[in-house]
């Protein structure tokens, strides 16, 4: 059957009136605005063709409603949120934009953000994200005690983090890295640590596991990241940072056939170009001319440097700063650690002397292996070995555990624990249990 003009044009106009009836006595829908009703029927023909073609969506609500939203949308007319740079673009926008981005520290501060977000009930300086923010930098209230720090180490890791600082201000060249290297178990680490809780400075530490990732590039965005993190704790809390690396050719170093990775070439290629160009780091955002960071020294730890890349530890990069207590040293390290147990110096001078040629850590482990006897003594106290976990772990709060008397420090323990760690250590040395293994194979 098919319809002419006319009869075309009547059936439409019939329609389109029923529908205006039903939607304005709907009650889901706004009433239409007059301006469409009062239209004369060829109006209303065109119009509501155009909505039958376009599956007869009709907006119930007017264009002055819509621009009342949009003026409703924004928190505030000072939300830090939604400020607008100079290209337009809001804060949400820049944070989006970056890719992979993990920026999380983003708290709550009286005037900083709206104050919706840091009322009285939060308090002034709240922060939206305290259970998921990470403290990169270390403090050091666990060294409690009194500590002996080698004169020439001093000086050597002081003298390195004062002229970095004031490098802006001499007239020469220094070098943004110092590593220090030398045996195993001299106290590299722990000096340097006693050293920045003497000078205040609150540093950020790595170690050559952060090194290495299953993904290209993470490792050296890592420590442009930590940098910039010591960065902002010069310029926003006002305090000295460092940048530590420990055991750095563990992470780094060529040993034998070890395979090099891209990350290996990565970091090695990060920190040489931090030595370049100190103040300018970037984390793969925009480059901009305002974007200064902060000098921040940086301080690596090794055992054997030659593994490195030359020009990683060329000089005018690297200050390297080679370890080995001498007697002195090694007689005031130990006196001071056995000071608190009564253990006078000619003791301390008995026990050096009789197992010489041993790194610092060899001394410490003397007192360790002196409580062994005592722990035995206090386990059998609580129960046994069996009763252990239930009595440590599974105990009511009320409960009590026996109290530990730590074992008294005298210069003959201290001799029997240094025989048995050497034995150990000639067991380890002359004992091939790989040979024993794998006897039909020739050496």
């Amino acid at each position: 059957m098919e319809l002419s003009g006319g009869e075309l044009s009547y059936l439409v106009t019939k329609l389109t009136g029923e529908m205006v009836k039903l939607i304005s006595h709907s009650p889901l829908c706004l009433p239409i605005p007059n301006s469409y009703s009062n239209s004369n029927s060829n109006s209303r023909v065109l119009l509501y063709q155009h909505a039958h073609r376009a599956q007869l969506r009709v907006r119930c609500s007017s264009d002055h409603d819509g621009e009342k939203k949009k003026k409703e949308k924004r928190l505030s007319e000072q939300s830090s949120w939604e400020a607008k740079d100079a290209e337009g673009r809001d804060y949400l926008y820049r944070l989006g934009k970056e890719a992979d981005n993990m920026n999380i520290a983003v708290g709550q501060r009286a005037g900083v953000i709206d104050s919706l977000f840091a009322g009285n009930f939060l308090g002034k300086d709240s922060d939206i994200v305290f259970d998921y923010r990470q403290k990169v930098t270390r403090s050091f209230e666990y060294l409690q005690g009194d500590y002996y720090i080698a004169p020439l180490f001093m000086d050597k890791v002081v003298c390195h983090i004062v002229k970095n600082y004031l490098a802006h201000l001499l007239n020469t060249k220094v070098p943004l890295i110092l590593g220090i290297w030398g045996g195993k178990g001299q106290g590299k680490s722990f000096q340097t640590e006693l050293i920045f809780q003497t000078m205040g400075i609150e540093p950020v530490i790595m170690s050559a596991g952060e090194l290495e990732s299953e993904r290209a590039g993470e490792p050296g965005k890592l420590i442009r990241e930590r940098y910039r993190t010591a960065s902002q704790v010069v310029q926003n809390q006002g305090k000295m940072s460092c940048l530590m690396i420990n055991d750095i050719d563990a992470g780094l170093g060529r040993f034998g056939n070890t395979q090099m990775t891209v990350n290996n070439q990565i970091v090695v290629g990060t920190l040489m170009n931090l030595s370049d160009n100190p103040t300018r780091v970037s984390v793969g955002q925009d480059w901009r001319d305002s974007d200064i960071t902060n000098r921040i020294p940086i301080i690596v730890t090794g055992n054997d440097f030659s593994t490195i890349y030359a020009p990683l530890i060329r000089d005018g990069r690297m200050d390297k700063f080679y370890w080995q207590p001498n007697l002195e040293d090694i007689l005031n390290i130990v006196h001071r650690m056995y000071d608190k147990d009564g253990i006078s110096r000619v003791e301390v001078e008995k026990v050096v002397n009789t197992f010489p040629n041993q790194a610092l850590d060899f001394y410490g482990a003397l007192r360790s292996r002196t409580y062994d006897r005592s722990i035995l003594k206090w386990i059998d106290e609580i129960g046994g070995v069996e009763n252990f976990g239930n009595k440590l772990l599974k105990r009511r709060k009320d409960q009590s555990l026996p109290v530990f008397i730590p074992p008294e420090q005298t210069l003959d323990a201290l001799l029997e624990s240094g025989y048995s760690l050497i034995k150990e250590q000639q067991l380890i040395m002359e004992t091939k249990l790989s040979k024993e293994y794998m006897k039909n194979i020739d050496d």
